[in-house]
């Protein structure tokens, strides 16, 4: 062959195509496993498992009238549930949540009764005063460094005291007078109170504040800069921190948050029966950290949704109400409900770690 001579390039057939490879970072995980990752799943197929449980068992369930009632007993639990969840989700929880509802709801009455204001007065005076109680929590937690666990404990004594003494100092009694005759009573009641009629069945108001806050909660969690925050702050406090995301701001507000929740339920306690008991949220704490804990919310911070909170208070008002349906003895209530929570923990730990095996 002559050096004038070109060489023919060569052809080449590409490769006939196959499937991509990956490994297991970038694979594509299959739907199951995708939805099994959201925390709310768990509580949502015990939710089904304890609504189908008490449909068989206690037939007058089925009544409209009575699933209006478990809704309502749902409502009361899960608005508070929710503030809640959301401060677990930041890496801490409220013991002082409980009593901070009975709080509220004393300042309200007294204030109104006693100086015979207008009761919007003592609503918006509760208000700021449940909004303080969280942000002492807070801002007492991020100052000293304490675990929250200690700080609500604390605040949980003060207010329990405070509340029997000072309702017995104003008013000689455990309880506050019946405010149902002042001025503003009726419209407060129609906003924290009321009920309405669907069908024949009567509806709690609370029920539609209920659906609306855990809808807001949703949007802020998943949609907003602060929820990143927020996932941020309980995932790694000071990783968040030297990222730029403001850990005291985050804490504090969170805990203002449940404040807030303990005065809207405090209200609608006051408006419903005109009158509290001053010993009354000992113990409710535990209920809502429960339901949250329920809903998929863990203790260590960072995990969590606003959606698994709402089945978690349903799963509490089903059971509840349902025990009292199937005529059952009341005092298993609290069994009842010390192994749905053990279930729930144990399903909602399987189902976090089939979603994250490969």
């Amino acid at each position: 062959m002559s050096m004038a001579q070109q060489a023919e390039p060569a052809v080449t057939t590409p490769p006939a195509p196959g499937p991509k490879e990956t490994d297991g970072r970038t694979a594509q995980r299959p739907l199951a496993l995708r939805l099994l990752a959201r925390p709310e799943v768990g509580v949502f197929l015990g939710a089904v498992a304890v609504f189908v449980f008490f449909l068989a068992a206690a037939p007058s369930v089925r009544s409209g009238g009575s699933m209006a009632t478990v809704l309502y007993q749902s409502s009361t639990i899960g608005i508070m549930a929710l503030p809640v969840a959301l401060l677990m989700i930041g890496g801490e929880f409220d013991l002082s949540s409980g009593v901070a509802v009975i709080t509220s709801a004393l300042t309200a009455s007294m204030l109104s009764y006693q100086l015979t204001m207008n009761v919007w007065a003592g609503v918006i005076t509760a208000l700021v005063v449940s909004l303080a109680v969280g942000a002492f929590n807070g801002w007492m937690m991020v100052r000293t460094g304490l675990p929250s666990f200690l700080v609500t404990l604390g605040t949980f004594l003060i207010l329990q005291g405070v509340n029997l003494a000072i309702t017995k100092l104003v008013t000689g009694n455990v309880a506050t007078d019946d405010i149902s005759n002042m001025d503003g009573f009726g419209q407060a009641r129609k906003i924290f109170a009321s009920s309405f009629d669907v069908g024949g069945v009567q509806v709690k108001i609370t029920i539609v504040w209920w659906l609306v806050f855990a809808a807001l909660a949703t949007w802020v969690l998943l949609r907003t800069k602060y929820g990143n925050w927020i996932f941020a702050v309980g995932g790694n406090q000071e990783s968040a921190r030297a990222v730029g995301v403001p850990v005291t701001f985050t804490k504090i507000t969170l805990f203002m948050t449940v404040g807030f929740g303990a005065w809207f339920v405090g209200m609608h306690q006051l408006f419903s029966f005109n009158t509290v008991q001053s010993g009354e949220g000992v113990g409710q704490e535990l209920i809502y950290i429960a339901a949250a804990v329920i809903g998929g919310c863990l203790l260590t911070g960072g995990y969590g949704s606003a959606i698994g909170p709402v089945f978690g208070a349903f799963m509490f008002g089903m059971v509840n109400q349902g025990i009292v349906y199937a005529g059952w003895n009341p005092d298993w209530f609290k069994a009842f409900l010390g192994v749905m929570l053990l279930g729930a923990t144990l399903i909602n730990l399987w189902v976090r770690r089939t979603a994250t095996r490969r």
